[in-house]
């Protein structure tokens, strides 16, 4: 470790780690940067979730065969390093015998032109915090001596200590979001809200003073728009701080819906144990759709389906209201449903949409998990 070239590359490191702070952006060229410092040639990040899911979050210089059909080989099936990760029992830099994927790639593909069978691998991890794998390679390289393990161990320990910093920063982020939006909703309701009331009534006390038949249908349109607005302020406050989701996603839709003057017909199957961010994101998409049903479709009723299964979640959304051409939203987007492709879109999920004047609108949403 007294190597100069080792200080310098964990120098250059830490400068770079401490100026990204997009996660993927990060740890792609913070991988770069450890390659082009040292003699290791290849090198793959591997994210490891609770349930012990695995993704690919960086790769550099991957041979060939490893790259076809978008990482198959390194984006499915099991190896020593993640199982050895998954037991808790890899706690250290470490040289693989001979990895699985890489192995299992060149017996299908019946070639290796770039000679890489072994890897090292290492840990990523702040405090009792364990959150990947850093794995690197070198053509004809069968094991790693000790000191190439300390400067992996090092780039590790820098690696996991950024990835950290940048979760504790998006929590800082998401509570300040969330701060913001509960004093927004405040603030609406105390203000706006209480106006457009006191609208409605001053509107509907005009009508009954008034013996004029053109001034009693003025106050009651006036009346009309501003009970009008009065229910759109009020989903737009319950969107910003929702009431119910402590009750479950059903009850959470079925209020919203029914505060629009809905009526919500709700089937789930499976178990629900999602992903905050996963229920959270079910949630809002099919808020948008039934704001989406309400201001548009003139349908009384709104049909939601959930399905649940092992790695995906499904949601339908139907109503037999008036329908439009598809073709016409993509000319001149509408906002809520651009809302719910990039909603769906964030969490790598398909979003697709049907509808035909006179013949209501579906959308169906699949999202990973």
């Amino acid at each position: 470790m007294n190597d100069p070239s080792h200080v310098t590359i964990l120098k250059e490191i830490a400068e770079l780690l401490n100026e990204e702070t997009e996660l993927e952006s990060m740890l792609q060229g913070s991988l770069e940067k450890f390659l082009e410092g040292t003699d290791f040639h290849t090198g793959w990040v591997f994210f490891i979730e609770d349930d012990g899911k695995h993704a690919l979050i960086a790769h550099e210089n991957l041979p060939d065969i490893l790259t076809e059909q978008d990482c198959l080989y390194m984006k499915t099936g099991g190896c020593w390093c993640v199982n050895r990760f998954r037991q808790g029992r890899l706690r250290k830099a470490s040289n693989i015998i001979e990895c699985k994927r890489i192995t299992e790639a060149i017996d299908r593909s019946k070639e290796n032109p770039e000679g890489i069978t072994h890897h090292a691998t290492v840990p990523l991890q702040s405090g009792n915090e364990r959150f990947g794998l850093l794995n690197v390679a070198t053509p004809g390289r069968r094991e790693f001596e000790a000191n190439e393990l300390a400067l992996l161990e090092s780039v590790a320990f820098q690696i996991g200590s950024a990835i950290k910093r940048i979760q504790l920063t998006k929590k800082e982020q998401e509570v300040a979001l969330m701060q913001e939006r509960n004093r927004l909703a405040r603030d609406l309701h105390d203000s706006v809200n209480q106006l457009l009331f006191s609208m409605t009534l001053t509107a509907r006390g005009g009508a009954e003073m008034s013996e004029d038949p053109d001034v009693k249908e003025t106050f009651h349109g006036l009346q009309s728009l501003a009970q009008e607005a009065l229910t759109e302020m009020r989903a737009l406050i319950w969107q910003l701080r929702p009431k119910g989701m402590e009750g479950g996603l059903t009850e959470a839709l079925n209020g919203f819906a029914d505060m629009l003057g809905l009526k919500a017909t709700i089937k789930i199957e499976g178990v629900l144990n999602l992903p905050a961010k996963v229920e959270e994101t079910i949630f809002r998409i099919g808020q948008e759709a039934i704001t989406n049903c309400k201001r548009h479709a003139g349908a009384d009723e709104i049909y939601i389906w959930i399905d649940s299964a092992s790695d995906k979640i499904e949601m339908t959304i139907r109503d037999f209201g008036r329908g439009f051409y598809p073709d016409h939203v993509e000319k001149l987007p509408s906002v809520g449903i651009s809302s719910m492709k990039e909603r769906t879109r964030l969490l790598n999920g398909d979003f697709s949409l049907k509808s035909h004047p006179a013949e209501g609108t579906q959308i169906k949403i699949i999202l990973p998990y």
